[in-house]
């Protein structure tokens, strides 16, 4: 077991020495050790000497230095990208935060109980220095604005001490260069739903006058932050995992209408392939007596075993969507197939139809739901992986070379398709801004009179079939 223990120093010559032994030498619980991701930010006091000169007396130490001075953000950001442990803790290097209390920081993590644990400075804690009410309210009152909009009961949301399992805490795109890094972790830690526990530290805070750098400017910073990432969703680093995950998150009106139109031909006995992070299971699997929540990758896969530890009714497994193997672990009895923008960014859809059609018996019902009207095809569908988009004969003729018969292929959301092909076929865009979405979701009562009304397809098709 490994711990990565991240930290920004700027301009801390006096106390960068005695913080890094410090470090090296608090206790972490037996059989874990420990390396130090150290990101010096150009400072220009003769820190980046003594760093040096530490890095070449202790392997543990990986040192890594700016060209120009970005924030503690950036520095963190930095470390994250070379960290290699199985947990990642921030630690500032200006002696305010007691190393000591890594043991308990740890302990919910080790223990499987937590995603992330914050170390706060407000609990009752074995010693804690004194400082001006003016910044300690300032603290909390960006902690209760920041609870207010993640929905969360934090003490301290302004903590340093903040630890991650570093799997997830590599998927998480941090965009603040300044100290907007905690508002941010903490915001986006919210939306992805992680269980966060909290712990009491000891602190030792510095006055403005021993060297404190964060200032009034900084808390008006926050509340922007706060704002910024509550209204936009931006969950994970391009890189990883199927985009149209993350924008769901921003869409829970559309998520809705399309939910809407799938319940009335769900059965009671229902797969869900490609669950992703759990928007469209844990809107139909209420009132079934088994829905089982399956993925191939394993961040999402923690994901749905988070949002679903205490659903009864609901088993989370992992299945590869070409894997005969694992299609024959999969519980029986079945009535129901889900796909949800799964089948047009395989390889070969054909195969997860076949697969699909294994595990069910004659008269069940698969509903997908994928991409419509192929003319549309351009550099959106490039960016979400996606490998085609279906006609309705399209998709008839694959589904019944698997044995489905197609009943309906209803389309949705014809106010977006002009949207979606300026987009894409004539502005060659990437990515549509999480904005627009977020309009746009608002928004959706509008669109679904127009569906009724207006003579072209839809951006999106809800296909059911049943099996022969």
């Amino acid at each position: 077991m490994l711990v990565s223990i991240l930290i920004p120093v700027y301009n801390e010559r006096t106390v960068a020495e005695r913080s890094l032994r410090m470090v090296l030498d608090a206790p972490i619980q037996e059989g874990v050790d420990r390396e130090l991701i150290v990101v010096d930010d150009c400072s220009t006091d003769g820190t980046i000497e003594i760093l040096k000169r530490l890095a070449a007396e202790d392997s543990r130490i990986k040192l890594y230095r700016h060209e120009v001075n970005q924030g503690k953000g950036a520095s963190v950001r930095d470390a994250i990208q070379y960290a290699t442990g199985d947990f990642c803790l921030v630690q500032d290097a200006d002696l305010e935060y007691d190393a000591s209390d890594y043991p308990k920081l740890l302990r919910p993590l080790l223990d499987g109980h937590a995603d992330a644990v914050f170390g706060s400075r407000y609990l009752p804690a074995a010693q804690t220095r004194i400082l001006p009410f003016w910044h300690s309210l300032m603290n909390k009152t960006l902690t209760a604005f920041s609870n207010m909009f993640c929905n969360l009961a934090l003490s301290d949301m302004e903590t340093c001490y903040k630890v991650f399992r570093t799997d997830i805490l590599k998927s998480i795109p941090i965009r603040s260069n300044r100290f907007g890094f905690e508002p941010e972790i903490t915001m986006k830690s919210a939306k992805r739903k992680l269980r966060i526990y909290e712990v009491p530290i000891s602190y030792h805070g510095r006055t403005y006058e021993e060297g404190k750098k964060i200032g009034w400017k900084d808390g008006v910073k926050a509340l922007g932050v706060i704002l910024r990432f509550w209204l936009i969703d931006d969950l994970y680093v391009g890189q990883y995992g199927r985009g149209f995950l993350n924008n769901l998150t921003g869409t829970p009106q559309y998520v809705r209408w399309l939910t809407d139109l799938m319940r009335p031909h769900l059965g009671d006995y229902i797969l869900e392939i490609g669950a992703g992070i759990g928007n469209i299971s844990s809107r139909l699997m209420a009132r079934r007596f088994r829905y089982i929540a399956t993925e191939d990758d394993d961040l999402y896969l923690h994901a749905l075993e988070n949002r679903f530890l205490r659903t009864p009714n609901v088993e989370v497994r992992h299945l590869d969507p070409t894997s005969a193997d694992d299609y024959a672990q999969v519980p029986q009895p079945l009535d129901t197939v889900v796909m949800m923008n799964v089948l047009e960014t395989a390889d070969d859809d054909q195969l997860l139809l076949q697969r699909a059609s294994a595990v069910l018996g004659p008269g069940a019902k698969i509903i997908l739901v994928v991409p419509g009207v192929p003319a549309a095809m351009g550099t959106l569908d490039k960016r979400l992986n996606h490998r085609r988009r279906y006609s309705r004969r399209d998709i008839a003729v694959k589904l019944a070379n698997a044995g489905f018969q197609l009943e309906t292929f209803h389309e949705i959301n014809r106010a977006g398709l002009p949207a979606w092909y300026l987009y894409g076929r004539v502005f060659h865009s990437r990515q549509i801004s999480k904005v627009f979405l977020k309009v746009f979701d608002k928004t959706i009562w509008l669109w679904r009179i127009l569906d009724g009304i207006l003579p072209w397809h839809g951006v999106t098709a809800i296909c059911v079939a049943t099996r022969r």
